[in-house]
């Protein structure tokens, strides 16, 4: 096969989340611990950091990732799900894995898929541990994909975990309560094991801190032992001071991550990096300014408040869920504009009405659909957001609701496309 057709291979024979929802999950670790077992157990062949959460794990990653390249570290990142291309979801120093090896590692593991009969997220795990032990890399960034306690990627033992955030997400998964999501984001603290929890929060905070005694693992929580102050967008850059004990810890720190959200993210990073730093890594204070000055283009982070066009302005996020829809309209707030035009589209199986009765009534509305089969057709979305008052037109693809959006918008008007990640996929 080439290429091609053994991403056709991938996508078709096994179940994937993106694809068909919550039947493509598996309830434990069963399968991945098998793949890993038939491959050498990779992952017990470099050093990991876990990352969990609701929100904010992506570009905590792809920060942290961005740190430890600049320290000199060749360093893996896994995240999931990708927006244009499978192997974003495994690099090595900001470059995918190449397609022979995806090639190569279904070929030679096709007997191995047939019997024990993986999901696709599964499959992508055992592939991305495979080549980063072959890669020889000094750390990896491993992101979760869905929960913590029972995702694929928990069966490392990290040399830190960290959890961003508890939000309203696939409640019908993890749990009807924050606490209930806090316990299975929760599941990747680890014996002994040093966690960093990104935000406080008076119903989630037992949680983790039980579980971290019940490991012996020394908890912090990033914001109550550092702040963010003069957070200012430059445009193509974020600037600020970051305080720690009341006193100024670095001053005038760059970030081409702009979106205001990133404060809470920026946070849980350094918080991060602060417990490497005692771990014995080499990271500088240099290493961090340079490390988040490049975020982007050392490690390819895409669909974070990213600028499409300047005329008409144009952003595109993958905030998706209840808690990232608030800060991203708290970003649009933020963005000098005359009219708002907002190109959406959501998945067919989460309660979107919450995150319809936050979207503006005065905008002027553009409503698609990705192109997968978990999309919610465009002409449902546009009847759901009429019932909140939201008014606008619906098209059979993102790039034409995007084409009517910014043919319509004026000088000066704000062009904005989400809902899903599936629909900023399309345009990014």
């Amino acid at each position: 096969m080439d290429y091609k057709q053994t991403l056709d291979y991938m996508y078709a024979q096994l179940p994937m989340f993106t694809r068909i929802g919550a039947a493509a999950l598996k309830p434990d670790l069963t399968n991945t611990l098998a793949l890993c077992e038939a491959l050498g157990n990779p992952h017990k062949k470099f050093k990991t950091i876990h990352i969990a959460g609701t929100n904010g794990k992506g570009s905590t990653s792809h920060m942290l990732a961005s740190i430890l390249q600049a320290a000199g570290y060749k360093t893996g990142l896994h995240t999931s799900p990708h927006l244009k291309d499978f192997r974003e979801r495994t690099r090595v120093n900001g470059q995918m894995m190449p397609e022979d090896f995806v090639i190569r590692f279904v070929e030679e593991n096709n007997t191995l898929f047939e019997t024990i009969k993986p999901s696709f997220f599964e499959m992508t795990v055992a592939m991305c541990f495979d080549y980063f032990a072959k890669q020889q890399v000094d750390i990896a960034i491993i992101e979760t994909g869905l929960g913590g306690r029972l995702d694929s990627t928990n069966i490392i033992l990290p040399q830190l975990s960290v959890i961003t955030n508890i939000g309203w997400d696939h409640t019908d998964l993890l749990g009807d309560t924050l606490a209930k999501i806090a316990f299975e984001k929760a599941g990747i603290i680890k014996p002994n094991t040093p966690v960093v929890i990104g935000e406080s929060d008076a119903e989630t905070a037992p949680v983790f801190i039980n579980k971290a005694t019940e490991e012996n693992a020394p908890i912090v929580f990033a914001d109550a032992q550092l702040q963010l102050q003069n957070f200012d967008n430059r445009g193509d850059v974020a600037v600020f001071d970051v305080w720690q004990n009341n006193q100024v810890l670095f001053s005038g720190v760059e970030c081409d991550l702009t979106g205001i959200y990133q404060k809470k993210n920026i946070t849980t990073v350094l918080a991060a990096v602060l417990q490497l730093q005692e771990q014995g890594w080499e990271i500088t204070e240099a290493h961090i300014r340079q490390g988040l000055q490049s975020v982007k283009s050392s490690t390819g982070l895409m669909g974070r408040w990213q600028k499409l066009s300047d005329n008409p302005l144009t952003y595109a996020d993958t905030g998706h869920n209840l808690n990232g829809i608030q800060e991203v309209l708290k970003q649009i707030s933020l963005t000098p504009h005359n009219q708002l035009h907002i190109v959406w589209g959501m998945v067919k199986d989460k309660d979107i009405t919450k995150v319809l009765g936050l979207l503006p009534q005065k905008a002027h509305y553009y409503f698609c659909n990705a192109q997968l089969p978990r999309a919610l057709p465009a002409a449902e979305m546009q009847q759901q957001a009429t019932a909140f008052g939201l008014q606008g037109n619906h098209y059979s693809t993102v790039a034409e609701a995007l084409k009517a959006a910014q043919t319509t918008a004026q000088q000066g008007d704000l062009v904005f496309v989400g809902g899903s990640t599936f629909v900023v996929a399309e345009v990014v």
